[in-house]
């Protein structure tokens, strides 16, 4: 028997209108994305309280770095659009002006935005939009007025200094230009105020989900070493306890000879548990060095009864394999194989690779199964080793359980093949 386990601008104008934002973009998000300022952190808040709370708390414990150059190569890829489109517009309608004068104008006109879009960022993410409190709302109403003053500003300068639209018509004096300019472009600096802040909320949000998602899996990570880091303490007792069980027997049948041998060969196993109690992960070759020493502690045990016969090419003793796999498996065999037999027997441990996977196997020629495939009692060993197997490769393991020719059980472990 046998037991499985598988685990749009119109022409003309003089000032920046929303036609000149939107109409005939096509940006991709993931472009507007990497010129905002990206941010991973530990948001351990995350899904208490309202989002405006979330965001405040974030920006008050995290620091945000902001991209420079992509954000200085968003705007001006806007600026070229924008006066692109409106020059080669003006001029198909037959109007007259200094061209490029024109076009470094309208391209200029965007550095205000430009500058001041990591300051807008930055406000968003210390007071973020909400129904409370009123300051805030001030607060970013005042940001929006202090950007168009500097940006009609800039752009009333700019025309008075350039006057692009000679030869059809000069451009007013400064303090005529500017007030006229304010005032109409500040419906337009709202949209772009909030755009800034919409699309810095998404990616915000975005991003903590990301960080939440990676925080997540690391705990995973960490839960699973742990439980990992138990279930190997579990072996080390279970293992130890058994072999000054297998001395105090020795000790009372004046076998202190086996008794020493015995004692000398679990210092040594107990100096490798504690060189390697922290490693998942070992190399096949440190196992099987460390399962010859376990071996010599039962062969005292035995006294000559007992013998290991190691089928371990060279060529894959550098594999990675769960530390302390072996060991369980030798004693699980001796225990409910070998020592049920007068005579003793063998244990054989044997690797292979093939399609990619490691094979282990560990054979004894005690008692076969009972036919319901149950004569091991699925005890520490076994089900330690296969939560460990669960723990480190999910589903992609296979143990199984199985009599072995006429008389003998094998235990055979499947694990992808890594290298060290």
């Amino acid at each position: 028997m046998t037991a499985v386990f598988f685990s749009g601008q119109p022409a003309g104008c003089t000032h920046l209108t929303i036609g000149c934002i939107v109409a005939g973009r096509n940006l991709k998000w993931s472009t507007i994305r990497n010129c905002m300022a990206m941010t991973t952190h530990d948001d351990r808040s995350y899904g208490l309280g309202s989002y405006g709370a979330r965001l405040h708390a974030d920006s008050a414990r995290v620091d945000r770095s902001y991209n420079w150059l992509w954000i200085a190569g968003l705007w001006a890829g806007l600026g070229i659009l924008d006066a692109t489109q409106n020059v080669f517009a003006m001029h198909h309608e037959g109007m007259h002006h200094s061209w490029v004068k024109l076009f470094l104008y309208l391209t200029f006109a965007w550095l205000p935005w430009a500058l001041a879009t990591p300051a807008v960022i930055h406000l968003g993410r210390k007071f973020p939009v909400a129904w409370k409190p009123l300051q805030w709302w001030l607060i970013h109403l005042g940001a929006i007025i202090a950007v168009q003053l500097a940006a009609s500003a800039w752009a009333s300068a700019l025309e008075v200094l350039l006057q692009p639209w000679m030869p059809d018509f000069a451009t007013h004096a400064f303090l005529v230009t500017w007030p006229w300019k304010f005032a109409g472009g500040l419906l337009p600096a709202l949209i772009l105020y909030v755009a800034i802040l919409a699309i810095t909320y998404v990616l915000d949000s975005r991003a903590r989900a990301a960080a939440q998602q990676s925080d997540t899996a690391r705990l995973n990570e960490q839960l699973s070493y742990a439980q990992l880091s138990a279930l190997q303490r579990q072996i080390e007792p279970h293992f130890i306890f058994n072999t000054l069980n297998s001395i105090s027997g020795l000790v009372r049948e004046n076998k202190n000879d086996a008794a020493v041998s015995m004692i000398v060969a679990l210092s040594d196993f107990l100096r490798r548990v504690a060189s390697s109690s922290n490693e998942a992960r070992v190399c096949l070759a440190q196992e099987v060095e460390f399962l010859e020493k376990y071996m010599q502690i039962q062969e005292a045990r035995f006294a000559g009864r007992l013998t290991l016969d190691l089928q371990v090419p060279a060529e894959l003793r550098d594999a990675r394999i769960p530390s302390l796999i072996l060991q369980p498996l030798a004693e699980n065999a001796i225990k409910h194989g070998i020592a049920k037999r007068a005579q003793g027997g063998a244990v054989r441990v044997a690797a292979s690779r093939s399609d990619g996977m490691l094979h282990l196997t560990v054979y004894n020629d005690g008692p076969l199964l009972d036919r319901d495939g149950r004569a091991v009692k699925d005890g520490i060993g076994l089900s330690n080793l296969r939560t460990r197997l669960e723990l480190l490769y999910g589903g992609d393991f296979e143990l199984r359980l199985e009599n072995f020719g006429i008389t003998g059980v094998q235990v055979s472990v499947a694990l992808p093949y890594r290298e060290v």
